[in-house]
């Protein structure tokens, strides 16, 4: 069974078992979340209902990306800015796809989703 959840402004197809890396998310080293904003779950080529679907995960380390250098430069004017930036993000082991859950779903939600 897979399914696609969005966190983070962006999309990610998971199965039970996955690892990814996502949008930094609150919570420590070992707690567990619920991804409630699944856009489409299916197993094979059949797709199922995603109403009260959710995606079990559990959180195994809050990382920083690599540095990324942020350089401006305008010729001719002596004016030059260096910066750096490193995006921390979450590595999340996804434990279990197709929790049904009650009308009150937790973790990250978007009820504004059907527009």
């Amino acid at each position: 069974m897979f399914a696609v959840v969005r966190t983070g402004g962006k999309q990610y197809r998971v199965a039970a078992g996955d690892k990814i890396v996502v949008e930094k998310i609150e919570g420590d080293a070992g707690a567990s979340v619920t991804l409630g904003d699944v856009l489409l779950a299916g197993e094979g080529s059949e797709l199922r209902s995603v109403e009260g679907f959710t995606v079990a995960a559990e959180i195994i380390a809050q990382a920083k990306a690599d540095k990324v250098i942020v350089f401006k430069k305008r010729r001719r004017h002596n004016y030059r800015r260096k910066n750096g930036h490193r995006q921390q993000h979450t590595i999340l082991k996804i434990v279990s796809v197709g929790g049904h859950t009650a009308k009150s779903n937790e973790g990250e939600t978007a009820p504004a989703a059907q527009a």
